[in-house]
C-alpha cells in the first residue's frame, strides 16, 4: 500500500528511506536534531527560521532545503516564524531525480499530457512514470492521488510512496495541496523527469538497480 502516515507506518521494503517526519515548530521554539541516517534532507513547507549548522548561522524561509550528509552532524532550529519542516532520511545515491517543495490546484482547464487515463480530472497534471522511486509528502490541503491504478484520498500528515516505473497521477484537488516531492536513486536507464509510455516507451523493471 502506497498511502502511508508520516512517523508513524512503516515504509515499504523497497524503499531506500528510512523515515519521513513533518515537524511543526512554533515561533520562538529551539529544535535540535542529530543527523542518524546517512543522508538527511530538509524541506521548509511554511515559516522562517534559523539554522545552526556545521558552525555556521544561515536563514532558511518557505519552498527552500538543504541536505545532510555526514552522520552525526546536529542541527538546529530557531524559529522565527511558525515553521513547518519537513525531514527524509535514509540512503540513496548521489544520482538522484529531482525534489523540492510544491503546491497543486484545480484548472479552469484540465488536461492530461500523460498516459491516457479512464476517469475525471479537475487538474493540468499527468499521468507518468520515472526512472526512480518518488514520495509525495503532504503537509497541508487535501486531493485524489492514483498510484498503481488505485485512488488514495491525500491528506496532511501522509505520503504517497510509488515505486520505480509506476505510473502515478493527481488528479483532483479538493482544498489546495501543499506538499514535498522527493525522487531518490535513478535506476535503470536513469532518465530524469516526467516519462510517459507514448514518448519514451514502457518502463524497464529489468534495469532496476537496488542500493540497498
Amino acid at each position: 500500500m502506497p498511502l502511508l502516515k508520516c512517523s508513524v507506518d512503516s515504509l515499504p521494503e523497497w524503499s531506500e528511506l528510512d523515515f519521513i517526519e513533518i515537524l511543526e515548530i512554533e515561533k520562538g521554539e529551539v529544535k535540535s536534531l542529530k543527523q542518524k541516517s546517512p543522508k538527511e534532507n530538509f524541506f521548509i513547507g511554511e515559516g522562517l527560521s534559523e539554522i545552526f549548522l556545521d558552525g555556521k548561522n544561515l536563514k532558511v524561509k518557505k519552498e527552500d532545503y538543504f541536505e545532510l550528509n555526514d552522520q552525526g552532524s546536529e542541527i538546529r532550529f530557531n524559529a522565527e516564524e511558525d515553521c513547518t519542516i519537513i525531514h527524509v532520511s535514509g540512503n540513496w545515491s548521489d544520482e538522484t531525480g529531482s525534489c523540492g517543495v510544491f503546491t497543486m490546484n484545480n484548472s479552469e482547464n484540465p488536461k492530461n499530457i500523460g498516459d491516457p487515463v479512464h476517469y475525471n480530472r479537475t487538474t493540468e497534471f499527468d499521468n507518468h512514470f520515472h526512472d526512480c522511486d518518488e514520495y509525495w509528502i503532504i503537509f497541508k490541503g487535501s486531493g485524489l492521488a492514483v498510484s498503481e491504478g488505485k485512488k488514495y484520498e491525500l491528506k496532511p500528515g501522509y505520503f504517497l510512496a510509488t515505486k520505480m516505473g509506476d505510473h502515478h497521477d493527481l488528479p483532483n484537488v479538493y482544498e489546495e495541496i501543499h506538499g514535498i516531492w522527493f525522487e531518490t536513486s535513478l535506476k535503470g536507464k536513469k532518465r530524469e523527469g516526467h516519462l510517459w509510455n507514448h514518448t519514451h516507451g514502457e518502463p524497464d523493471l529489468s534495469l532496476i538497480e537496488k542500493i540497498k
